[in-house]
């Protein structure tokens, strides 16, 4: 039985007071600094400029951030909350690499979610949402046979955040979009390896979003569960050799 996406309410557009407001809507200079500096480590993480096992100096951090020590601690400390890095008073900061249980570990979490997902939007879907299906497996298709891996991985990423985005369910999004950060440094790695699988991904995205349009919950489900397991086989392969 599926579900019914929400209906997500309208959101009014923030008036300039609103912005401003008493204090409290607004990040004052030190939490923006936090989080831009979260932002940009955890992206030259994802993007592999920081590739695994190297070694990360706060002060050289600072420096290149153009800003003091305290907010790059801080961002720091929310990265190893989340796994990205490790510290260690031996090694000091080390950025971490996934290991196989935790490779397998997401892929579960991502495979259990999916599927719902998928079964609970099938043939809900809005003209809207189903134009920008089209228009993320147009732009897919258009790259097929170029080996533009990032592009393709971006894109990868988009189709699946898209239809966790249609359910309405702002949990389940949120763990969607903090599983496929952990796992973008593995997948780039393996892609760049094996470029192929961009192309073999676009026939397999194509036929998911089909069902989903046309309201065939229990093949959008087999089809979404088929097309996790050979990613997951492609990344643990090269590791168990």
């Amino acid at each position: 039985m599926s579900v019914a996406p929400r209906n997500q309410p309208a959101m009014k557009p923030r008036t300039k007071a609103a912005a401003r407001g008493n204090g409290h809507t607004t990040l004052k200079r030190p939490e923006l600094l936090k989080n831009r500096a979260y932002e940009d480590l955890k992206a030259r993480i994802l993007l592999n400029e920081f590739p695994p096992g190297s070694f990360l100096a706060e002060r050289q951090l600072a420096h290149t951030l153009g800003m003091s020590k305290t907010p790059v601690k801080a961002a720091l400390e929310r990265l190893e909350l989340e796994g990205f890095i490790a510290v260690s008073p031996q090694q000091g900061i080390v950025v971490r690499e996934l290991n196989v249980n935790e490779i397998v570990d997401q892929y579960e979490i991502r495979t259990a979610l999916e599927c719902f997902v998928v079964r609970s939007i099938a043939g809900h879907l809005r003209e809207d949402q189903i134009a920008r299906l089209e228009e993320n497996l147009s732009a897919q298709k258009a790259i097929l046979k170029q080996s533009k891996v990032q592009q393709g991985v971006t894109l990868d990423a988009a189709f699946h955040i898209m239809l966790s985005e249609f359910l309405g369910n702002q949990e389940i999004l949120r763990v969607m979009k903090q599983l496929r950060e952990k796992i973008q440094r593995v997948v780039l790695l393996v892609i760049h390896a094996s470029p192929q699988r961009i192309d073999t991904s676009y026939p397999e995205h194509r036929a998911i979003a089909d069902a989903v349009i046309q309201g065939q919950a229990d093949q959008a489900a087999r089809l979404i569960e088929e097309h996790l397991e050979r990613g997951r086989q492609l990344i643990l392969t090269p590791r168990s050799r």
